[in-house]
């Protein structure tokens, strides 16, 4: 009996053959499905399956002690979310159908071609492993509480969305398969890989590659390493980034921007877990678990030809939107008094207090770099500070007014024409003066400052434009 301790899912064979048993075992682990556990004597299995739970079995069914049929109709009896592969050299057409009525994942008469075997394997093993993951999911979010909030204490938020972000992040952490995080620049995709990786209990680490800006041979080389002579300077051989996250989690960030060669050789390590180094014609085989991350729109992408569909549903096994900071804006006071508490121990200034309209002002801020973004302001604000306890808000100001300027745009049509799109009456530009002021006055909560700050007008302005308004009415 063979008995692996089980860091992944594990794989029985049960077959009275030896020969059969360890031939099958190195074929399934040389394309990278192990641990592999066999046994020759069918009376052990149920014991050894209470003992050491596998997440599939291939059985033989002409076997002396106890038939190969029994032990089935007990396995589904007693293991009905267990897959069982039947593999047996039975012919017989009656023999498959009533393993596949009595509730046999699959059939295959020996001897079994190597492809047809590990793709019924791994069909079993996906397959269990979506049955595993939906029920954890189930009670994870039903449960309404993060198991290990410790996990996500770099994750400063309250925000119900992020919560239950958390909450799937605890039900897929453990799952082999891979993660696809999007989300906008700056809203934290690096560290939602951290937090998935220190609940993945797995033995390697985590190891991050932006991918940006590579192209199809350096991303080769940085991944996958290469071989001495594979090309000009290669004096030696190099192992790659992903042999450091063997056992651990390969974070691929700005997957967006591979090239199609590169998601090719991406889409081939998910597929079946193997690589070549630059330079050799060998397979190499890798156990890390691939996390991928992007602020690009990878449906438009798809339409457009520029990024592989196949790739896409490999990737987002366990897909992860993270909402971006003006979507949750009750995380506002929580972080700006963070970072200038950062800001300010960081630079020596301690005692600094931010004005109250502050976060009246930048609850309405579009945030286009999120909280990486943020984070730049409070500092930009704390090293301008001169004098007082309370930090001035015109570097806020300013960066607000820049920003509306470069994203005034009439050489943009499309935006242009949905600004114009205009129910019913046409209105005069007293009526939308109007409605702007009202609109700006509400969203700041009726202070003049910030709504005047969202017009792009000067306070003076818009009081005069308010008292002028009051005299016609």
């Amino acid at each position: 009996m063979n008995t692996p301790a089980p860091s992944a899912p594990l794989v029985l064979f049960v077959d009275d053959e030896a020969d059969e048993l360890v031939a099958t075992r190195y074929l399934l682990e040389a394309h990278g499905i192990s641990p592999v556990a066999t046994l020759q004597d069918p009376r052990q299995a149920m014991a050894f399956i209470a003992a050491t739970p596998p997440a599939m079995i291939i059985l033989d069914l002409i076997m002396p002690h106890l038939p190969g049929t029994q032990l089935l109709a007990r396995l589904v009896r007693e293991h009905p979310a267990l897959p069982v592969v039947v593999m047996t050299a039975s012919q017989d057409v009656e023999t498959a159908i009533a393993c596949m009525k009595e509730g046999a994942f699959d059939y295959l008469v020996k001897p079994v071609e190597e492809s047809r075997l590990i793709s019924a394997v791994r069909h079993a093993l996906e397959v269990c492993s979506l049955r595993r993951h939906v029920g954890v999911l189930r009670n994870t979010l039903l449960n309404q509480k993060l198991k290990h909030p410790e996990a996500f204490a770099s994750i400063l938020t309250r925000h119900g969305k992020m919560i239950s972000v958390f909450q799937y992040i605890e039900a897929i952490a453990e799952s082999p398969e891979p993660a696809l995080i999007t989300g906008e620049t700056g809203v934290g995709k690096e560290m939602i890989a951290g937090a998935i990786h220190r609940l993945s209990q797995r033995s390697g680490k985590l190891v991050t590659v932006n991918v940006a800006g590579l192209d199809d041979t350096l991303f080769s080389d940085t991944l996958f390493g290469h071989m001495k002579g594979a090309f000009s300077g290669a004096e030696k051989d190099r192992e790659g980034l992903i042999v450091q996250a063997n056992e651990g989690t390969l974070f691929l960030d700005e997957i967006g921007d591979l090239t199609a060669g590169s998601q090719v050789k991406l889409l081939r390590l998910l597929q079946d877990g193997t690589y070549y180094p630059l330079g050799s014609d060998v397979p190499r085989m890798s156990r890390a678990r691939i996390i991928a991350a992007t602020n690009r729109n990878l449906q438009q992408m798809m339409n457009k030809g520029t990024f592989r569909q196949d790739l896409f549903f490999r990737l987002s096994s366990h897909p992860l939107e993270i909402p971006p900071l003006r979507k949750r804006a009750d995380d506002l006071p929580m972080l700006i008094d963070y970072f200038l508490q950062e800001a300010a121990t960081t630079m020596d200034k301690p005692g600094l207090k931010v004005p109250a309209e502050l976060y009246t002002l930048l609850s309405v801020y579009h945030f286009p770099g999120n909280v990486r973004e943020l984070r730049a302001l409070i500092f930009n604000a704390v090293a301008r500070h001169r004098f007082g306890p309370v930090i001035s808000m015109e570097s806020f100001k300013e960066v607000i007014q820049t920003q509306r300027t470069n994203q005034e745009n009439p050489e943009e049509p499309e935006q242009h024409d949905r600004f114009l799109e205009i129910p019913g009456r046409f209105p005069t530009l007293k009526d939308a003066e109007g409605y702007l002021i009202r609109e700006a006055l509400r969203r700041a909560g009726n202070n003049q400052g910030i709504a005047a700050t969202l017009l792009g007008i000067s306070r003076q302005t818009l009081n005069y434009r308010l008292s002028g308004r009051s005299r016609n009415a």
